[in-house]
């Protein structure tokens, strides 16, 4: 049951990954935990969400924007870096409550239209990408608060998703090598479920890419700021009761 639950789980992962450029390492982290704990949890998804992570770029590649990729996505990663470190000494519920909160707010924004009205360029767009990655790196969920974040620039829901992958690319290809060299025995120990997450977001990846196709602009954001909203709200619940 527990395997049939997992498969289900990431196909559903890889589908809302592939619309909104997030969402894997969110939805399937918390299923994996029950039965390994956080941090082997972590490390076991890093190795599907790559692999969806770059069949979803190649899909998408065409759409990349570069000129948000170096701006926004330069400073994403060396945010993401600074608030790992800041995790390690500061890290608390009470940060995964507060960072919760500032999701539900941006979900809520972007349902209602507002962050339509926002607009990040120039230097705006450095420090859009350095907070995001700050955060995201601190709570430990920078997919959802990046998407937060770029949902203050004005591209196409290609180039959204395209670019938040990009990023995502370059932080997963950095990262999957430190899990492998210090949770390499929990990790060979749970290949079937590596596997078995790694078909699952692979197949939601293919069937989510062709479903972004064919959302218009406006529901697209209105479905990615509910989803950043429904991120938002655990975080808070998972910061009140840790």
């Amino acid at each position: 049951m527990f395997d049939f639950v997992l498969l289900a789980i990431s196909v559903i992962a890889g589908a809302v990954a592939a619309i909104s450029g997030f969402g894997i390492g969110s939805l399937i982290t918390p299923v994996l935990s029950l039965s390994v704990g956080t941090k082997l949890a972590v490390a076991l998804v890093s190795i599907p969400h790559l692999i969806a992570t770059a069949i979803r770029f190649l899909i998408l590649r065409s759409h990349l924007d570069k000129k948000l990729l170096v701006g926004f996505g330069l400073m994403s990663a060396v945010g993401g870096v600074s608030g790992a470190l800041l995790h390690a000494a500061f890290g608390t519920p009470a940060l995964t409550l507060i960072f919760g909160l500032i999701l539900v707010f941006s979900g809520f924004m972007g349902s209602t239209g507002f962050s339509e009205r926002m607009k990040f360029r120039g230097a705006g767009a450095w420090i859009a990408g350095g907070v995001s990655g700050i955060l995201g790196g601190m709570v430990g969920n920078q997919g959802g608060i990046r998407a937060a974040a770029l949902l203050g620039f004005q591209v196409s829901k290609e180039s959204f998703v395209a670019t938040a992958t990009a990023i995502g690319l370059v932080v997963d290809s950095s990262r999957i090598p430190v899990y492998l060299w210090a949770d390499w025995g929990g990790i060979t120990d749970h290949l079937n479920w590596v596997t078995l997450c790694t078909v699952g977001v692979v197949v939601g990846t293919l069937l989510g890419t062709k479903l972004l196709k064919r959302l218009n602009e406006r529901a697209f954001k209105r479905i990615v700021s509910g989803l950043i909203f429904l991120l938002g709200a655990f975080m808070t619940y998972r910061g009140l009761f840790s």
